[in-house]
């Protein structure tokens, strides 16, 4: 008899692409909700609000407001799910097969590479080239969104393409955060977060699969990143790739049960994916999207060089860079385009790839500390990521009438 496993992972493409598309238009009201609020006649409240301290008791961690709790608290979450969704691709997804996966990842890095270059050209200040990874990433649920409002002409391997570039975007964050965003690593913290990851690896060895065993073991190695001085939500990343991807683990291996078929990987995911779409992902863009357009002024060269260069990379850099490298990647004979995938298509991906938006904002909360240089920031992921999916609606929507024509 078939197991339930293969079927689960056979689904998963539809099942998060339709979360995604969803959650897209909730991230997007969010958005618009914090934009409007920071500059309407209750802006003050808005502000307000994100400075609260709760006052959440963390051994060793002085008092920090809603806003950090969300940022580098929440968005551990967020950031264990892209954990989980790395570890299945390694295992039995895109990424398990370097054929399948070269076209993406080469379109991938194109689409870092290029977008960096291109904001490093408009900012040659110390202070601003800091920013140089904000208009590398790539925003999954807007993108995915986009995607989905073009109707079903666009073929299944064009929405594989899209989530496995987005994944791999993920990752070369994940990088960029741990090795330039984060401050100088303290020992000290390297012994607590070695503490945490011997606590779960004792009771993935015990076979424990109850998820919330590992909850505490998990609160340390997030507690040592931040004393560490690495960013917090690297825990998620790392509590993610350290999920077991097969449903026999530890030291007692029988063969699990029908009931017990999926794997922690798939359980958990399948858990976390719509709290993190629905929940956390929205209130992230509440608490950072809130931009008011006062703070914005005219006469700052600095703030304009910020945002001429992430507008550039993520409109113009994304796109010729997704684009040109996948172009080079087929002529040198490295890989092949999927089938029912041309040209036009890996252009509208391209397109959709400039959709930056949450962890475009999350690198620019850690790429700059002067408030005009934020401001200046946010405000142009948000206008680079409305234009690009503009561009990519109206060309896909072009594409599907010719097809239909």
């Amino acid at each position: 008899m078939t197991s339930r496993q293969p079927t689960h992972a056979a689904l998963w493409p539809l099942r998060f692409v339709s979360i995604e598309a969803v959650s897209g238009v909730v991230l997007l009201a969010a958005a618009a909700l914090a934009l409007i609020w920071a500059n309407s006649p209750w802006s003050q409240s808005y502000e307000a609000l994100w400075q609260v301290r709760p006052g959440l008791g963390v051994a060793g961690l002085s008092p920090r407001d809603l806003r950090f709790w969300v940022n580098d608290g929440l968005m551990s979450v967020f950031f264990l799910v892209v954990g989980l969704e790395i570890r299945r691709e390694m295992h039995q997804g895109v990424l398990s097969d370097l054929k399948v996966a070269t076209l993406p990842i080469v379109a991938a890095a194109g689409g870092v590479v290029l977008p960096a270059l291109l904001y490093l050209l408009a900012n040659g200040d110390p202070a601003t080239r800091r920013g140089w990874a904000i208009p590398t990433a790539t925003d999954i649920a807007f993108a995915v969104g986009v995607l989905s409002l073009i109707g079903r002409s666009v073929p299944a391997a064009l929405r594989m393409l899209l989530l496995t570039l987005a994944i791999i975007d993920d990752v070369v964050a994940i990088l960029v955060i741990a090795f330039y965003y984060s401050g100088g690593v303290a020992a000290a913290g390297l012994l607590v977060i070695a503490a945490g990851v011997m606590a779960v690896l004792l009771l993935q060895w015990l076979g424990v699969r109850a998820a919330l065993a590992y909850l505490l073991p998990g609160a340390v190695v997030w507690i040592g990143m931040l004393r560490a001085g690495l960013h917090p939500t690297l825990a998620g990343v790392l509590l993610g790739l350290m999920t077991p991807a097969s449903s026999e683990f530890g030291r007692r291996r029988a063969a699990p049960a029908p009931q017990r078929a999926d794997s922690p990987l798939v359980r958990l995911e399948a858990r976390l994916h719509p709290w993190v779409a629905f929940a956390i992902m929205p209130l992230f863009a509440v608490a950072n999207a809130g931009v008011s357009l006062t703070g914005v002024t005219s006469g700052a060269a600095a703030s304009h060089a910020v945002g001429g260069g992430i507008v550039a990379g993520l409109v113009l850099g994304k796109p010729l860079g997704i684009v040109l490298a996948s172009v080079a990647a087929v002529r040198l004979k490295l890989c092949q385009l999927p089938e029912d995938v041309r040209w036009p298509q890996i252009a509208l991906l391209g397109l959709l790839g400039g959709i930056g938006f949450t962890m475009s904002i999350f690198i620019a909360n850690l790429a700059f500390e002067d408030s005009r240089l934020l401001v200046a920031a946010k405000l142009a992921v948000l206008v680079a990521s409305t234009l690009a999916a503009a561009l990519a609606l109206v060309f896909g929507r072009l594409q599907a009438a010719r097809g239909r024509g």
